[in-house]
C-alpha cells in the first residue's frame, strides 16, 4: 500500500477508505478496525487542538502499551505535533531530562504514573498541560475530553513527509539519552522491513515490546498498517503466557529482542510447544546456540535482523549462516571500519558504519549538534557496535564498543562470555562487564539470574566456562541477582551493575582458591 507521501494523516485516511471494516488492532478482548483507528485519531487531534496544541508543539507520552498510546500518536501527528515517547520506568531526573530537553508543552500520562509527573512538575517550566488516561484526572485534563469531540470536524494542517513526527530518546546506556528525530515518512520503514522478512497482508502480527521503542512503534504498528494486516498488542512480555497469547490471537509473526528468545527457550517444555500458528520470528540477537533448536521446538523460522533507531539495517535470509546478522538491506550501505575509518579486512573486528543509499539524510539528535556531528562524522552513521564481515559479506556481531573488556592484554567480548554462561542449565540469563583490576585494565565479572529453584554452584559455572572458552575470558567474579536492570526492550543496562562494583555477596574465584585450567 502507498502511504500517500508517507504522512500519518494520509495513511489513516486511505486506510479508512480502502479497508475500514478490517481489524487493525487487538488489545485484550477489544478489537479496533481501521475505520475506528482513523476516527479515534481524528477525535484526539480535535481534542488536542481545542487544548491549544498546534503544529510543531511537542507532546510527551508517558503511557504503557494501550490503544490510547496509538490514538494519541496518530492524533498529534495529524496536527503536525511531534510526540515524545517516554519510558514508563523513568522517574525523577531521568523523567525531567526527557520532558524538559524535548521542549514538551503537553503530556499525556496514565493515571497510575501521574504521581511521577507530580513529583517533578515544578522542574518542568515548559510543560503547560497534562492529560490523564484512566482514573481520576484531578486538576488535569481528562482523556474523555479529548475523545468526545466530533471526528468529522477535523481540519488537519498540510503536513509534509519530512515534517517531524517523533523525538525518540535512546536508552541512555552510554550517557544521557539523546533524542533521535524521526520524520513522518519513517512510517514507510516498518512495512518495508517486514516485507523483506517474508511477511504479507495475510499474516497477523504480535508484539509485547513497548510502544515507546522503535521496534514496536515503527516495525510492528506501521508494519501492520502498511501491509494492511492486524496487530495484536500485549501489555508486556510474559514468558509464562507468551505462547497462549500467540494462540489466542492466531498470530503468525512476532518480533523478539534481547533476552526474549533465550528466556522462552528455557521455559519447561510442553507437549503443545509446536501447536501454535506462528511461522516467522523477526529477531535481533538470537544466540546461535539455540537458534535451530528454538525453530525445531516451536515450529517457527527465525529471521535475524540488526538495526538501530538512528539507522542501518541488515537481515539474515534463509541462506545466511546461523549466528550472523546477515547482509545490509538494499536501502543502505554498510561496512566494518577501523578507527582510522578504513574498511576492515574479512574477519577483522571493527565498528559497523552505514549510510542510506542515494545520499539520504543521516541520523540527527534533537538539540545536540555535537552528538550529531560525532555520530555522523565522515558521512557515515557510527553504530557503536563491533562486528566482523566474513569472506562472503555476512556480518557477525561481536559486542558493544562500551561493553568490550581488556584483561592483561587480551580483548574480551562480553557478548561471547554471556552466550556461554547462558548455556549453563542453572543460569536463566547473565550480564558480563569489566571491573577495575588491581593489576590494571579489567577483571571479568558476571551477574547471574538463576533458573527458578536452582542452587548457586560457582565451581560448576566456572568448569562450564573453562570447557568452552579461553582461560582469560573466564569470569573472576560471580554474583547472583534477582533480576538484571533492563530497558523496556529487554536490553541489559550494565552501568548500574558497574556502579555497584564488587558487592559483599560477590564470589571471587581467586579468594576462594579456585585453580584455573590453562
Amino acid at each position: 500500500m502507498e502511504l500517500n507521501q508517507g504522512t500519518v494523516g494520509a495513511a489513516l485516511t486511505s486506510a479508512r477508505r480502502d479497508r475500514g471494516h478490517k481489524p487493525f488492532l487487538n488489545f485484550g478482548d477489544d478489537t479496533y478496525t481501521y475505520a475506528e483507528a482513523e476516527e479515534n485519531s481524528a477525535r484526539v487531534a480535535n481534542g488536542l487542538r481545542d487544548l491549544g496544541v498546534r503544529r510543531g508543539d511537542h507532546v510527551a507520552l508517558l503511557l504503557p502499551n494501550l490503544p490510547e498510546f496509538l490514538w494519541s500518536w496518530f492524533g498529534a501527528a495529524r496536527l503536525g505535533a511531534p510526540i515524545v515517547p517516554v519510558n514508563v520506568a523513568l522517574r525523577g531526573d531521568g523523567l525531567v531530562h526527557i520532558v524538559d530537553h524535548s521542549d514538551s508543552e503537553t503530556m499525556i500520562v496514565h493515571a497510575d504514573l501521574l504521581d511521577r509527573v507530580s513529583a517533578v512538575r515544578a522542574r518542568l517550566p515548559k510543560l503547560r498541560r497534562v492529560v490523564v488516561v484512566g482514573g481520576d484526572a484531578g486538576d488535569h485534563v481528562a482523556w474523555k475530553r479529548l475523545v468526545t469531540t466530533d471526528p468529522t470536524d477535523a481540519d488537519d494542517p498540510v503536513i509534509a513527509a519530512g515534517d517531524l513526527m517523533l523525538v525518540m530518546y535512546t536508552s541512555g546506556t552510554t550517557g544521557l539519552p539523546k533524542g533521535v528525530v524521526i520524520p513522518q515518512a519513517q512510517i514507510m520503514g516498518g512495512p518495508g522491513l517486514l516485507s523483506f522478512a517474508g511477511i504479507t497482508a495475510d499474516d497477523v502480527l504480535y508484539t509485547c515490546l513497548p510502544l515507546f521503542h522503535a521496534n514496536a512503534a515503527i516495525i510492528s504498528v506501521w508494519g501492520a498498517f502498511g501491509l494492511g494486516t492486524r496487530l495484536s498488542l500485549a501489555p508486556r512480555f510474559s514468558a509464562s503466557r507468551f505462547w497462549d497469547d500467540i494462540r489466542r490471537y492466531r498470530a503468525t509473526e512476532f518480533n523478539a529482542l534481547g533476552a526474549m528468545l533465550p528466556i522462552l527457550y528455557k521455559q519447561p517444555p510442553r507437549d503443545d510447544d509446536r501447536d501454535n500458528p506462528c511461522r516467522i520470528v523477526v529477531s535481533a540477537a538470537c544466540p546461535a546456540e539455540i537458534w535451530e533448536a528454538f525453530e525445531a521446538r516451536f515450529g517457527v523460522e527465525i529471521v535475524e535482523f540488526y538495526g538501530t533507531v538512528e539507522g542501518g539495517l541488515t537481515m539474515a535470509g534463509p541462506d545466511a549462516p546461523v549466528g550472523s546478522i546477515g547482509r545490509p538491506l538494499p536501502i543502505n550501505e554498510m561496512r566494518v571500519a577501523r578507527g582510522d575509518d578504513t574498511t576492515c579486512a574479512p574477519f577483522e573486528v571493527g565498528e559497523i558504519v552505514s549510510r542510506p543509499v542515494g545520499g539520504g539524510p543521516l541520523a540527527q539528535y534533537y538539540k545536540n549538534e555535537a552528538a550529531t556531528a560525532d555520530k555522523t562524522r565522515g558521512g557515515w552513521m557510527r553504530s557503536g557496535d563491533l562486528a566482523h564481515a566474513d569472506d562472503k559479506g555476512y556480518l557477525w556481531f561481536v559486542d558493544r564498543k562500551t561493553d568490550s573488556m581488556r584483561r592483561r592484554g587480551e580483548n574480551i567480548s562480553s557478548y561471547e562470555v554471556e552466550r556461554t554462561l547462558n548455556e549453563h542449565p542453572d543460569v536463566l540469563e547473565s550480564a558480563v562487564y569489566g571491573v577495575p583490576s588491581e593489576l590494571g585494565e579489567d577483571d571479568v565479572m558476571a551477574a547471574l539470574v538463576l533458573q527458578p529453584g536452582a542452587r548457586f554452584d560457582p565451581e560448576s559455572v566456572l568448569r562450564h566456562c573453562e570447557d568452552r572458552m579461553a582461560y582469560f575470558m573466564v569470569p573472576r567474579y560471580l554474583r547472583v541477582v534477582d533480576e538484571l536492570p533492563k530497558t523496556g526492550t529487554h536490553r541489559v543496562q550494565k552501568s548500574p551493575l558497574r556502579a555497584e562494583g564488587i558487592a559483599a555477596s560477590t564470589w571471587d574465584r581467586e579468594a576462594a582458591g579456585y585453580e584455573m585450567r590453562r
